[in-house]
């Protein structure tokens, strides 16, 4: 049984009148009743009854009608869903992001992504670059915007360099500014009691290996948290921390930035996806999206 023999005979059904039918189908005439012949043959019954001239359903046309038109609807619905997803009316987003981008980054390039797109549904994913790694090895999310270099046991994964930010101190802004307020070393830092990302964060490896670099390990008051937690345990007096410049930017009172003067800390952020898999239809487009806004050191 195929497509366009159903198409026909619903054509037939609904006219009652070959000719008509096929000039409705834009087929000729000859080409229509031979397509309903074979469909007959295939299913071993008539489906019109043509006695007179007169054009008229058999009762085995009579079962087929109902489920010819379902088939048909139902394709044409098929037909509307994909084109939906190709002009990027309709759609779903899995995007992973470092906590720090989710505030810094990511609010107003969603926001002008979904004011172009509105039918696309968007489902972000917080976590550190390591986290987000894995999730997009498992097939979890779409696209990922992590910190380079990649873990060394990181699976295949197409990496485009998308920004390069400096990473600042933030005290609390009633304590006593260290250095006497001035631009700092990481040296700086070895008596300074510090706030500690959890495991996972590529802040936290990179802020531990920049100060093992300068000859000392970091003494860490609080360890473990989020950025909004670090954030705020900041702000209540229980050390320092080290930030992307963005995050203290957006960051809102109670905290001081302190600039990282000499070698500054700096770190590179990726939009990284599955190299095994192409991205879907709209995560490409918001891939394409992010990747015109790139930007150099910030």
């Amino acid at each position: 049984m195929q497509f366009q023999q159903l198409v026909y005979f619903v054509a037939v059904a609904e006219t009652r009148h070959f000719t008509r039918a096929a000039e409705r189908v834009h087929v000729a005439q000859p080409s229509l009743s031979q397509q309903i012949k074979a469909l007959e043959r295939e299913l071993g019954a008539e489906l019109f009854s043509r006695a007179r001239g007169n054009v008229a359903l058999t009762e085995a046309g009579e079962a087929l009608l109902p489920l010819a038109r379902r088939i048909l609807a139902d394709t044409d619905t098929a037909r509307l869903e994909v084109q939906e997803l190709v002009q990027l009316r309709r759609g779903r987003i899995r995007l992973g992001a470092t906590p720090s981008l989710c505030t810094g980054l990511l609010p107003d390039v969603l926001r002008a992504f979904h004011d172009a797109h509105p039918g696309i549904r968007l489902l972000i994913e917080e976590g550190g670059s390591h986290d987000l790694v894995r999730e997009l090895a498992r097939g979890a999310l779409d696209l990922a915007l992590v910190a380079l270099p990649l873990p060394p046991a990181a699976p295949a994964l197409t990496t485009v360099e998308l920004l390069t930010e400096d990473l600042v101190v933030v005290t609390a802004a009633e304590s006593d500014p260290p250095g006497g307020g001035g631009p700092l070393a990481v040296a700086d830092l070895r008596d300074e009691p510090m706030v500690m990302f959890r495991h996972g964060y590529d802040l936290r490896e990179l802020t531990v290996a920049a100060c093992r670099a300068a000859g000392f390990e970091p003494a860490f008051t609080v360890e473990g948290g989020e950025m909004d937690a670090v954030l705020g345990f900041v702000r209540a007096g229980l050390g320092l921390a080290v930030v992307p410049a963005m995050v203290a930017d957006r960051a809102g009172p109670g905290l001081r930035t302190t600039p990282l003067a000499g070698s500054p800390l700096r770190r590179t952020v990726a939009l990284a996806h599955r190299t095994d898999v192409a991205p879907p239809r709209a995560a490409r487009e918001l891939r394409r999206v992010l990747l015109a806004g790139r930007q150099g050191p910030v």
